[in-house]
């Protein structure tokens, strides 16, 4: 069966580069049939994202700061004034100061923690609130996350802390706008190759080593994420909400790595 997105029409936050998970879930979305905008923020992603979003046929783009509230009530203005209504929105937003990510979470600063939590998971809540107003028919909000939500992973200590209050904001979210026909729902790779990925303390030692004690012997690919994305955003995913769904080659099913690894 191939699924289709023809007709429907979103936002996708936070594609840093080609190789951002973001990026993966709008090539494959625009690749289903879907007509994509984008958020960036800055001069400089804003540059990297520019031919991106030509190449999927895309010429809206907006400059967001998710922190501030004038900045994005401009932009899901500009959303609004270019369509009335909108199908899905692609959260794929997260931050913490790198050199915290590193060590011992009882290391982390007051400042960091807010700033993480604010960005990376307050600002779903945010997004939601503001993306059902053109939801009128109903829709998908989709987030990313981590299984260091709740297993710890070395290094990744607050991000670890937000991702888990994400999810719960995915679960509260998805029972708040269930009557709207607005779907909320999480996917979670294990780890990747990205800009945000390579920010964690061992990152290469952790992708090295999921990808050898996985099930299938593989991490996640930006094809699989972008596939999965689409199947929840479409009507195939039309009964799914409130989910993490997980895309890491099976690696969250383990307790210990494999015996060839022991």
């Amino acid at each position: 069966m191939t699924i289709s997105m023809q007709g429907k029409r979103g936002l996708i936050m936070g594609v840093a580069n080609e190789r951002s998970i973001a990026w993966g879930i709008a090539k494959a979305m625009a690749e289903a049939g879907a007509e994509l905008a984008f958020t960036f923020q800055g001069e400089a992603f804003g540059k990297r994202l520019e031919p991106l979003a030509a190449s999927v046929g895309s010429d809206f783009m907006v400059d967001v700061d998710v922190t501030n509230d004038a900045s994005m009530g401009a932009a899901f203005a500009a959303l609004g004034e270019r369509w009335e209504t909108i199908d899905f929105v692609v959260h794929a937003i997260a931050y913490s100061d790198k050199n915290e990510l590193t060590g011992r979470i009882s290391d982390t600063s007051v400042a960091n923690f807010k700033n993480s939590m604010v960005i990376s998971c307050y600002s779903l809540i945010d997004v939601s609130k503001r993306a059902m107003a053109l939801m009128p028919n109903g829709g998908t909000i989709l987030t990313l996350t981590y299984q260091g939500s709740n297993q710890v992973t070395p290094n990744y200590n607050v991000m670890g802390v937000a991702k888990a209050a994400l999810e719960s904001a995915v679960r509260y979210l998805a029972n708040d706008l269930g009557p709207d026909g607005i779907r909320v729902n999480a996917i979670s790779p294990g780890p990747m190759k990205t800009l945000a990925g390579a920010a964690i303390g061992g990152a290469r030692k952790t992708y090295k080593h999921t990808g050898e004690n996985a099930p299938l012997r593989s991490n996640a690919t930006l094809e699989a994420v972008g596939g999965t994305a689409v199947y929840l955003a479409s009507d195939a995913g039309a009964c799914t909400t409130g989910e993490i769904i997980r895309v890491d080659g099976g690696y969250h099913v383990l307790g210990m790595p494999q015996a060839e690894n022991l």
